[in-house]
């Protein structure tokens, strides 16, 4: 039989702030964190906004000698975790560590890094390449040092899953404890390549938004005059545990997991079949491991990422699966806001999922000012809504035709 596995700890570095409760305020309030690049000089560049972090302090959490040898997509990651588990009030104590995991998604990993050092060697040679080159590019590296940091001597597991990677790995971390490998994981996703190359890559595929004169309205999901995703990056790391442990140990619940599921498109390298078809069987994959029923889901928070097929094909997916539920359903575009963290996205929606269920609050999907008629369920238009939450489902859908999708419950003893 699966144990039950709880959300204890959430820690939170995005677009909309630099910890959990500056994040929540943001999103609730319905702030995007969208504007111009100042990461580098864009004026070349056909995409030139972003969803960037602004206002990390990484001496917080690292001294100066791993400031310099630890690439973003890590540093997010470690500060996030650093958040959950001090917002879980876990004590990983020696005697507990082979139980402790640590698994985490990230979709390209240290990109900028690759970037800069290539440039390095072109105009200096080999020998002036950092011997830290690799150690900090390889996607592998959160997990790694979030469990160094913390001595988590579990399943240490990285996920390179595109998109879907964030709730690949919040899935895999629930299916782990669920089934005994461990007691505690610290799981989730992480991504920062906002650099030249990334930006005109995904620019080169039309897949970014091209509003860059109004960057905070660029990344307007379900809307018909939508025209691309927003580039972004930070981290979002969550505490699961098995139910028992949680409880001997007085922890605060935020949600409970119910459910994961997985499939792939089979179809193409980038773009979702039109029906959606991929999408539905994970969805229905999540329920059936949850062993609810399509009316037991009260909220979807949607991989919606405002470009013009995902978000149809999303819905046609939802109305599969929900048939005339879907029109019941709340659903929102937390990307509306913090923009497409990649990799990294699946692993702070998790967290908003959690949040919801915890405050009752559905975030809204911003700038949905003229509904394509192709989407035309209930995304929760430019303002949230206060409403109690029993079970939320959160969608990812990655390149490679990749899906993962997460459930959870409010919980309940």
């Amino acid at each position: 039989m699966k144990r039950r596995v709880v959300v204890t700890g959430i820690g939170l570095v995005t677009p909309l702030g630099t910890d959990t409760e500056a994040t929540w305020d943001s999103l609730v309030n319905g702030r995007s964190g969208i504007d111009l690049i100042t990461r580098f000089d864009a004026s070349d560049q056909a995409a030139r906004i972003a969803a960037e972090v602004k206002g990390f302090e990484p001496e917080k959490y690292f001294d100066a000698k791993q400031v310099k040898n630890l690439d973003l997509f890590v540093q997010y990651a470690i500060a996030a975790a650093e958040m959950a588990v001090g917002d879980s009030g876990l004590s990983l104590s020696a005697a507990e560590a082979d139980r402790v995991g640590v698994i985490t998604g990230c979709g390209i990993g240290g990109l900028s890094t690759i970037e800069h050092y290539h440039q390095v060697y072109m105009e200096k040679g080999p020998k002036r390449i950092t011997p830290f080159l690799i150690p900090r590019i390889i996607p592998n590296m959160p997990s790694g040092h979030i469990s160094m940091r913390f001595n988590a001597r579990g399943p240490n597991l990285a996920l390179s899953t595109a998109c879907a990677a964030g709730t690949h790995a919040v899935g895999e971390a629930f299916r782990s404890i669920a089934y005994g490998d461990c007691d505690v994981a610290i799981t989730g996703g992480t991504e920062s390549v906002i650099c030249p190359l990334a930006v005109g890559g995904f620019a080169a595929m039309k897949a970014l938004s091209t509003r860059n004169d109004d960057p905070r309205r660029a990344s307007r999901p379900f809307d018909r005059d939508r025209d691309g995703f927003i580039i972004a990056e930070g981290s979002g790391i969550i505490i699961l545990e098995e139910l028992e442990h949680a409880l001997r140990r007085g922890a605060v619940i935020y949600a409970e997991m119910a459910g994961y599921g997985q499939s792939s498109d089979a179809y193409h390298i980038a773009a979702p079949p039109e029906n959606g078809e991929g999408g539905a069987r994970c969805m229905q994959r999540a329920l059936q491991d949850a062993g609810m029923n399509p009316e037991d889901i009260d909220y979807i928070n949607a991989h919606g990422t405002s470009t013009p097929l995902n978000d149809k094909c999303e819905t046609l997916a939802i109305k599969t699966v929900f048939r005339e539920h879907a029109y019941r359903l709340c659903i929102s575009s937390t990307k509306s806001m913090t923009g497409h963290m990649l990799g990294g996205a699946g692993g702070i929606e998790a967290a908003f999922t959690a949040l919801t269920l915890h405050h009752g609050i559905i975030p809204p999907t911003v700038n949905l000012d003229n509904p394509d008629p192709d989407c035309d369920l209930d995304y929760v238009p430019n303002t949230a809504r206060e409403k109690r939450i029993n079970a939320a489902m959160s969608n990812s859908f990655g390149f490679g035709g990749t899906n993962g999708v997460i459930i959870m419950k409010r919980f309940a003893e």
